[in-house]
């Protein structure tokens, strides 16, 4: 049989500036009664990431500029969220009424930077992104590893808009241990016939997946293992490599 098992980390707390997410996770599994076996996956919520490393900033310390007044008032956003999100990106992509989407500082392509308020401490308080959330997610893995001697797999994800499709789905922009995309030419379908053009964004699917254990509002599951997924035959590689050269890019 073929099967895959996704379980949340339960009753995790709240996360706080220079927490050790390593840490935490390995106490509520134990609290849990459980333990990471060798080939499991660990999905970690963007924002407890960001939390824990800092990134977070007040509005009430933020002065915007003009371009940032300009955007505000065609988008209808205040001037310094807009700020932080023009601070955190390297260009703006689409700005319309209600939305502002901008290629983020890592590459990422989302509304507003990734930048958000949900389930940040303090009413003017906003969290960004991870500076380099690659990096983050393989320091936890190791850390991880040194206190379990298991190193998973780990994904970190957020939730992002897709163009002509309603909703937000969990990707990943986080990714150590595993490949986030299989590239699957050259091999064969039931009919025999050789695949010429399939790459599967494997991290993407799995984050998908975990995000609908997560949740999205006061659910406090930030952190799901996922059990007996099977990896592809290939190295693993930066969540980065998900992402689409400009050059290959028709919709911008």
């Amino acid at each position: 049989m073929c099967a895959m098992t996704l379980f949340a980390v339960e009753n995790f707390p709240l996360v706080h500036p220079g927490d050790n997410l390593a840490a935490l996770v390995v106490d509520r599994l134990t609290r849990m009664g459980e333990q990471l076996e060798p080939g499991d996956i660990l999905v970690i919520a963007q924002k407890i990431v960001s939390k824990a490393e800092g990134r977070v900033i007040d509005l009430a310390t933020v002065t915007p500029t003009s371009a940032a007044q300009e955007l505000a008032t065609l988008t209808g956003k205040d001037s310094p969220t807009v700020q932080v999100i023009l601070d955190d990106s390297n260009e703006v992509i689409r700005a319309l009424p209600g939305l502002l989407i901008t290629e983020q500082r890592s590459g990422w392509i989302c509304a507003h930077a990734g930048v958000d308020r949900s389930n940040v401490d303090g009413g003017s308080a906003l969290a960004l992104l991870p500076a380099d959330a690659d990096a983050s997610a393989a320091q936890i893995r190791e850390e991880i590893a040194a206190l379990t001697g298991v190193a998973p797999g780990v994904l970190i994800n957020d939730s992002h808009g897709r163009p002509w499709r309603q909703g937000t789905v969990g990707v990943c922009i986080g990714c150590a241990g595993l490949p986030p995309v299989w590239n699957q030419r050259g091999l064969h379908d039931l009919y025999g016939y050789e695949l010429t053009g399939s790459e599967e964004c494997i991290a993407d699917e799995l984050t998908g997946a975990a995000s609908l254990i997560m949740g999205q509002s006061d659910e406090a599951r930030p952190v799901v293992v996922i059990r007996g997924y099977p990896l592809p035959p290939v190295g693993p590689a930066p969540a980065k490599s998900i992402q689409r050269p400009k050059e290959r890019d028709a919709f911008r």
